[in-house]
């Protein structure tokens, strides 16, 4: 019988330079999307995937990362002396039980790979998940729990992918197709950030991962890839051909890359569109604004 994936590892080491100055101070991760940090978005999806075990591999200057999932006793007996039920059911969403989480940190930023390969010890020799809380997906059935239920079928490694453009294949890891079968490819190779007129494919790997322990024993030589860095990518490409094998899966829902400015913006519009305590007030401003800026045309 096929193990379950109930393990997760959250790569949040980077520093988040392309925020700056906010991420002087605030950690990338906990920066909020309407209401709530991005790291709660890939926790709240991980949690209805079946995931019990969260690992985040930190680094120097993340406490408050740590800070935003232990309890406030203070804050809660505050919310519920004041009847304040509703808030005290979203902070609750927010704690993690004793044991559930652990942190690790990676002293040198040597690339994703090497942040995967810092948790090593603690995923043992079972499936795993890596999520990238960057990736923001909105998705009637949660992204990684559409995976965790087409791993059932296939195990191995599978990484989820997307179409983008063309001329965006240098920014991704692109898979080489060998059996497309709808929403689930089999790959035969992976080429990591190849520019536009080298790209096998416009399939791009993005950030949710169900990964076979076997990846480590690649990962162990600690070989550098594209970038100098080591690359999560090739310790994938490693198992295609073994008995593990590769898949991409083409996910149902859409993908905000709030690691850039302007995916941040989009996603922040899309879900507060979303919430029908905004959607009014959000569509009728962006109307006004639109208009306004025809006008000025």
């Amino acid at each position: 019988m096929r193990k379950r994936v109930t393990k997760a590892i959250f790569p949040v080491a980077g520093m988040g330079t392309r925020f700056l100055p906010a991420t002087k101070s605030v950690p990338k991760e906990i920066m909020t999307l309407v209401d709530r940090p991005l790291v709660q978005y890939a926790i709240d999806e991980a949690r209805a995937a079946g995931i019990k075990e969260f690992i985040f591999v930190t680094s120097r200057g993340k406490s408050a990362l740590e800070d935003y999932f232990d309890h406030s006793p203070i804050l809660e007996q505050e919310l519920r002396k004041k009847g304040k039920d509703d808030l005290l059911e979203q902070l609750k969403a927010t704690n993690m039980d004793s044991g559930a989480i652990a942190y690790i940190r990676q002293h040198k930023a040597l690339g994703l790979g090497h942040a995967i390969w810092c948790a090593r010890r603690l995923i043992g020799n079972e499936p795993f998940a890596v999520m990238l809380p960057d990736d923001v997906i909105a998705a009637e059935t949660p992204c990684l729990q559409q995976m965790v239920e087409a791993y059932e079928e296939t195990g191995g490694n599978m990484v989820a992918a997307m179409e983008v453009p063309p001329e965006k294949t240098k920014s991704y890891g692109v898979l080489d197709v060998e059996e497309d079968m709808g929403h689930m490819v089999k790959v035969k190779a992976m080429v990591e950030k190849p520019q536009p007129e080298e790209a096998p494919s416009n399939l791009a790997v993005i950030g949710r991962y169900i990964l076979s322990p076997s990846i480590f024993k690649t990962l162990n030589n600690m070989k550098t890839g594209a970038g100098g860095e080591i690359q999560l990518t090739d310790a994938i490409a490693a198992d295609i051909g073994t008995e593990n094998g590769v898949y991409g899966y083409r996910f149902r829902g859409q993908r905000f890359d709030c690691g850039s400015k302007a995916g941040f913006l989009q996603a922040t519009v899309a879900f507060g569109l979303a919430r029908e305590d905004l959607r009014e007030d959000l569509h009728r401003f962006l109307m006004e604004i639109t208009q306004v800026d025809k006008a000025a045309q």
